[in-house]
């Protein structure tokens, strides 16, 4: 099997699956989503596979999130529908299938790429990795992580992540639960290794119930998500969504002020 987004190895029972644009910050577009969801399958439906590794290529960025260039800007309320389910379909393949996945984070883990560390069973992080949501600045929508995110650190915090788009250090992620372990600089792929050595010294029925019986409740089944897909739609291609586009493309800050009255 081919693919053009990403890079899929596996060796010694660990299934690597690495997003291969680093040119991008390895920014996530729909053949990206696409293979990664294939990959995931393929990986559980290999027995000779315990564990999977997700990363990305490049020290710069495990992932900045969705593609402004070649998806955020573009996307109107059809395209936002088509993405909104792809991106849930990986969520979905994420939580359910029977391997443990660790997300072996270097660099910025942002947006998109923030979730899809979430969505992962496990995480860890180089020391210099950067953790954060940007949708209300960029013109983003990360719906599916405001069902999951409270569950790892709590309401509270869910909403300063969420709301306010700050940028959090791998201690500061470590402190408030958001990750697993943080590896000291030039460390992290043999952290990553002894983890996987961990999980493949496991039974792999109980570690394939003990994912099912955590990701027991559906997170991405709620009837508030397929409320906020819908309440969402015409606001891609909006004015105000594409006043934020700009204003990331321009790299200057949006001017929120004359669309705040119409909410």
């Amino acid at each position: 099997m081919t693919y053009s987004d990403i890079l899929y190895t596996a060796t010694d029972g660990v299934a690597t699956i690495t997003i291969n644009r680093p040119e991008s910050l390895n920014a996530l577009r729909r053949t990206t989503v696409l293979e990664l969801t294939q990959a995931f399958l393929r990986a559980d439906d290999d027995p000779a596979v315990g564990v999977v590794v997700l990363t990305g290529a490049g020290d710069r960025a495990f992932s900045v999130g969705g593609d402004q260039k070649e998806l955020v800007s573009q996307l109107d309320a059809t395209g936002w529908r088509v993405f909104a389910r792809e991106m849930r379909d990986l969520f979905a393949t994420m939580r359910n299938i029977g391997v443990p996945i660790i997300a072996s984070v270097r660099g910025y883990c942002i947006g998109g790429g923030h979730e899809l560390h979430c969505f992962a069973d496990l995480t860890v992080a180089d020391e210099g990795a950067r953790f954060g949501q940007v949708g209300a600045k960029v013109g983003g929508a990360p719906i599916y992580i405001t069902r999951l995110l409270p569950k790892l650190v709590g309401e509270k915090k869910a909403r300063e992540i969420v709301m306010l788009c700050e940028q959090y250090s791998a201690e500061e992620a470590l402190a408030m639960g958001l990750i697993n372990k943080v590896a000291p600089n030039g460390t992290l792929d043999k952290v990553v290794e002894q983890m996987c050595a961990d999980l493949l010294a496991k039974s792999p029925t109980i570690l394939r119930h003990m994912k099912t019986a955590i990701g027991a409740e559906n997170v991405l089944g709620d009837d508030v998500i397929p409320m906020l897909v819908e309440s969402l739609a015409s606001f891609f291609g909006s004015a105000e969504q594409r006043e934020a586009t700009t204003a990331f493309a321009e790299k200057r800050a949006p001017d929120f002020n004359k669309f705040r009255s119409n909410v």
